[in-house]
């Protein structure tokens, strides 16, 4: 019997949630930050052996939206909620339930999908506070089952695998067994070059950025890809931040950003970034559209 299905991730902003998508399928799918609302779309990755294919879904955090971005990454998860064969709830296990995990749990009362409980971060917590605080998110919903693992160190994995197999129904390979995500190569660049200046710019630069990739395309002898990139931020200020003295900044991100891409699509690349004003872009909808951040 071959089982298949669809598995979401839920949580607040920074549980972890992309860490364990890419964990689970051992490959970078999803852009990983510490810093919160990095997912803004629905990041779908496969898992696929030859008894089965599950496809978990990453979400973006569900929040309390202060602007239209905001509130259509809420509605992407919401959504995913109702389309999928099991939904798992990522808390993190070194912290009790606040008002955010109550929040999404009032939400997930109303979802007619089983839900897993899964305590992410376990290696930052002592065993007598994960027993605590596990029992306490218990009883914030009916789950079917818990599970408490780290997504960063890969432990106990496996468990939470086997578990959502049991709930799968039997079904075909939905993807290519090679497939690992159903991205298309565009987005997964300007994703890998967002995430290099979220990673640069730290706490000087707010989630009001944005990445398109205007041109993708072989030079004509095929061994160099050409990506242009426009980086948009919303304000003037924040172009300097990006750029950085002398444009050392920029360049950092885009040698990071290469070196990823060219490991990813195994081939060189000359990459092209500039950046951009598009001012309150997060709050409009024709550029949210154009930046493929509608649902």
């Amino acid at each position: 019997m071959h089982r298949s299905g669809f598995v979401a991730l839920i949580g607040r902003p920074n549980v972890g949630k992309s860490t364990l998508l890419n964990a689970l399928v051992g490959e970078k799918v999803a852009i990983m930050s510490d810093r919160p609302q990095t997912t803004r779309n629905q990041i779908r990755a496969v898992l696929t052996r030859p008894e089965y294919q599950v496809i978990f879904i990453d979400t973006p955090g569900l929040h309390k939206p202060k602007h239209m971005l905001g509130t259509n990454m809420v509605q992407i998860a919401r959504m995913t909620m109702e389309e999928v064969d099991l939904v798992c709830f990522l808390v993190e296990a070194s912290q009790p339930p606040g008002p955010g995990d109550r929040y999404i749990a009032d939400i997930l009362n109303s979802v007619n999908s089983p839900l897993f409980l899964i305590l992410n971060k376990i290696d930052l917590v002592s065993e007598d506070k994960l027993v605590d605080f596990s029992e306490r998110y218990r009883q914030l919903c009916s789950f079917k089952d818990s599970f408490a693992l780290s997504a960063l160190k890969k432990i106990n994995l496996e468990p939470l695998v086997d578990a959502a197999l049991e709930l799968l129904p039997e079904g075909p390979q939905f993807y290519p067994p090679d497939m690992i995500t159903d991205q298309p190569e565009k987005f997964i660049a300007a994703e890998i070059i967002r995430e290099k200046v979220i990673h640069l710019t730290r706490q000087e630069i707010p989630f009001s950025i944005a990445v398109v990739i205007e041109e993708m395309k072989p030079r004509n002898d095929g061994n160099l890809l050409d990506i242009r990139a426009e980086i948009f931020t919303e304000r003037k200020s924040q172009v300097g931040i990006i750029v950085g003295k002398g444009g050392n900044l920029l360049k950092e991100a885009g040698t990071r950003a290469r070196t990823e891409l060219e490991a990813l699509f195994g081939q060189r690349i000359f990459l092209d970034l500039r950046v951009k004003v598009k001012a309150d872009w997060r709050n409009r909808e024709e550029e949210l559209r154009r930046l493929g951040y509608t649902w």
